[in-house]
């Protein structure tokens, strides 16, 4: 029954201050993904575990694990990774050219207006080496800090919407909007326990599998 609730929140009363204008990924059954990130994807036997697995049920067949690659650095921002290193697909050990790389970024990226400006010139540059890769892109949006986080504010989520949305559009790529997920399930269900009691800005089970709701939504273009 949580998971159905999930499914609802993904797409329901989203108001976005800025539309997203591309909705959905050119290749439609992607195989070779990379995700690029931090801990907010490898907690909970990682997100990029789950998304494989929706995937096979999907496609009906296994997806070859060695073209299935994960990067992150604990507690990174986007400006940490070496998108040149990652995106040679022979350094990660996998036979073949990624067809679509998933970039994370960080929550400290938000802060500011010189924050986002930088979030957004590394996102700029990082696409444009994927599409010369031969691959699409996308992003993750990140969900916002909820209490007991000592930085909780009502106004991360709206930067972290505008950010992730301005960057999509600016470069014509997808996002992801799982923030908007996380924001949706907590004003309908404030008791969700979608983040860890311990450690607030990491997710539970039940946040990963919100999480993979929204992939799974943004890839077949699913709205609940």
């Amino acid at each position: 029954m949580k998971f159905i609730l999930l499914s609802i929140f993904l797409f329901s009363n989203i108001l976005f201050s800025i539309e997203p204008t591309i909705k959905g990924l050119e290749n439609k059954k992607p195989e070779r993904l990379l995700y690029i990130g931090n801990s907010y994807l490898y907690y909970n036997d990682s997100l990029h575990n789950h998304v494989r697995r929706m995937l096979e049920e999907l496609y009906s067949r296994e997806i070859d694990t060695s073209n299935y690659k994960l990067v992150t650095i604990s507690g990174s921002r986007l400006s940490d990774h070496n998108i040149d290193y990652s995106l040679n697909n022979k350094n990660l050990g996998a036979d073949y050219p990624f067809e679509l790389v998933i970039l994370q970024g960080g929550s400290g990226e938000s802060d500011s207006l010189k924050e986002r400006k930088i979030f957004a010139s590394k996102v700029k540059s990082m696409v444009k080496k994927i599409h010369n890769a031969g691959a699409e892109a996308a992003l993750y949006m990140i969900h916002a800090y909820v209490e007991p986080h000592e930085k909780t504010n009502p106004q991360m989520i709206i930067d972290i919407k505008d950010m992730y949305i301005n960057a999509a559009n600016e470069n014509k790529i997808l996002v992801m909007p799982v923030g908007i997920a996380f924001e949706n399930a907590y004003k309908k269900r404030p008791n969700f326990n979608l983040h860890k009691e311990y450690m607030v800005r990491i997710l539970t089970y039940l946040g990963h599998i919100l999480s993979f709701i929204v992939f799974r939504a943004s890839l077949k273009k699913h709205h609940y």
